[in-house]
């Protein structure tokens, strides 16, 4: 790609997440040519349809959350980097409004090698980082990576459509920690003692 279209599919890219968080994936691909400034016929032949673009932009932020995930591999509290990335998880899912939508449509039209291979990169790491708090005793050895995923899933989707989904994630998100984590020593030595 010469300068000039690697100039302008950056701009693109970068109007369209800033659209899509403030009108979600059915913005205006013409408004998002405009703040790029360049031509719809420019957006059009980067991107042939609204889907191309949406997994473009999801592209990224897919390798921002695998990025991030490896980061916290290093980090030594493993309870820490594992919420730190299930928050992350459903911030990066409550970005774009209609986006769980515009997903399944991508892979029942044939993008579903595409949707397949984000899957399977997010699954790795959320695996990794789940397993390594299992090590650590920190979370119950009988969570399964696949059913906390799926509920992370869950907690971006049911909290999309309400007043406040970045609030609502976030106590729905303290109800499944709650349930992964193990009980403190001290705690269970109380609780075996009768004491309160």
């Amino acid at each position: 790609m010469r300068a000039d279209a690697r100039r302008n599919y950056e701009r693109l890219l970068d109007q369209a997440q800033i659209a899509f968080a403030e009108y979600g994936v059915d913005a205006s691909l013409d408004e998002i040519a405009r703040r790029a400034g360049v031509a719809s016929g420019t957006l059009y032949r980067h991107f042939p349809t609204r889907l191309d673009l949406i997994e473009a932009v999801l592209g990224e932020r897919v390798a921002e959350l695998t990025e991030l995930g490896r980061d916290l591999m290093d980090e030594p509290d493993s309870y820490r980097a594992l919420t730190t990335w299930l928050r992350a998880a459903i911030g990066h899912a409550l970005t774009f409004r209609g986006l769980s939508a515009a997903i399944l449509t991508s892979a029942i039209d044939g993008g579903a090698e595409l949707v397949s291979a984000w899957h399977a990169e997010t699954f790795a790491i959320g695996t990794a980082l789940l397993h390594r708090a299992q090590e650590a005793g920190t979370v119950i050895a009988t969570a399964d990576a696949t059913d906390v995923l799926r509920m992370i899933g869950g907690i971006a989707w049911a909290a999309q459509d309400t007043p406040d989904p970045t609030g609502q994630a976030d106590r729905l998100l303290a109800l499944l920690l709650t349930g992964l984590r193990t009980t403190p020593p001290n705690r269970r030595a109380r609780r075996s003692s009768g004491a309160t």
